[in-house]
């Protein structure tokens, strides 16, 4: 691997570290806010005792949980710039190395595909055996290429969902319905307070990608008028930190809206980030 290729593959280590151990400083005065305006004695011991803890796992660039996640990537390509396979393959170590540093928690299965569904191929005690999701690709205004990484855990993966909601010609109709899921999503999730990460396509590959794309684009100090109408009626719900009741089920809502179909239907992806989430970094390449 040359020497540019090897400083992308640092680069990349260093970000996923950054983002299985950090906490944006939005997001931390997201967390002062809430903890402000918190009623619930418990809930409010709760969200400091979150804050607490990223700023001890940014203070020793340790893991802010247990579940360290699967890296997921969105790379973020200018006009004039051009994406090679041993950029590729220097991100793919650069992740593989930045496991390892964290660490990330070994949870690779091994064998065949059989055997990964039903884990009798046993577990990778490498924790870069963990494989990143599918990188997404995007183009983006600057001329530069720029690696977003996240680390998706487990628990918002189980309570997430996705699937149609008939829309009615009525806006109104898609949000209550998102409404519902994202009530049942955190109720069900337990490590509360949560981030929303909506996605609205025509598929559902397309809706997920939306998803995404929310978190990568999202900012907890803006919020449209119906991120803040999720955020606002699920808050309703008193489900409150770690289900202790209380105002702060959820911290923010990020919603992105992708083309959609003359169709009757729209694919919606609601998936309930937990408390750590979204655990993400970025980084621009020189090339």
């Amino acid at each position: 691997m040359s020497k540019n290729y090897e400083q992308i593959a640092a680069l990349v280590r260093d970000t996923l570290v950054d983002a299985g151990s950090t906490f944006r400083q939005d997001k931390k005065d997201a967390y002062e806010k809430a903890i402000k305006k918190e009623k619930n004695e418990k809930a409010r011991w709760v969200l400091k005792t979150i804050l607490e803890n990223a700023e001890a796992a940014e203070e020793a660039h340790s893991p802010l949980c247990d579940d360290t996640g699967i890296p997921h990537l969105v790379l973020e390509v200018g006009q004039d710039c051009a994406v090679t396979g041993k950029m590729l393959d220097a991100v793919r170590a650069g992740v593989a190395e930045g496991l390892r540093k964290l660490p990330g928690r070994p949870m690779g299965i091994m064998g065949g595909e059989s055997q990964r569904i039903d884990q009798s191929g046993g577990l990778n005690p490498d924790s870069a055996g963990v494989e990143p999701a599918p990188i997404l690709l995007r183009r983006c205004e600057e001329n530069v290429i720029r690696l977003h990484i996240l680390m998706f855990g487990g628990g918002p993966a189980i309570r997430a969902k996705t699937g149609r909601i008939f829309h009615k010609h009525d806006t109104q109709t898609v949000l209550d319905e998102i409404v519902e899921w994202a009530k049942d999503g955190v109720a069900r999730l337990g490590c509360s307070p949560c981030t929303l990460a909506i996605g609205v396509g025509r598929s559902h590959f397309e809706a997920t990608s939306m998803m995404l794309q929310a978190q990568v684009d999202g900012r907890f100090g803006v919020q449209s008028e119906m991120e803040k109408e999720i955020t606002r009626r699920v808050n309703e719900a008193d489900i409150g930190p770690l289900g202790l009741h209380g105002n702060t089920s959820v911290i923010a809502t990020f919603m992105k809206i992708g083309p959609q179909r003359a169709s009757g239907v729209r694919i919606v992806c609601v998936r309930p980030a937990c408390c750590f989430e979204p655990r993400i970094a970025s980084v621009e390449f020189t090339v």
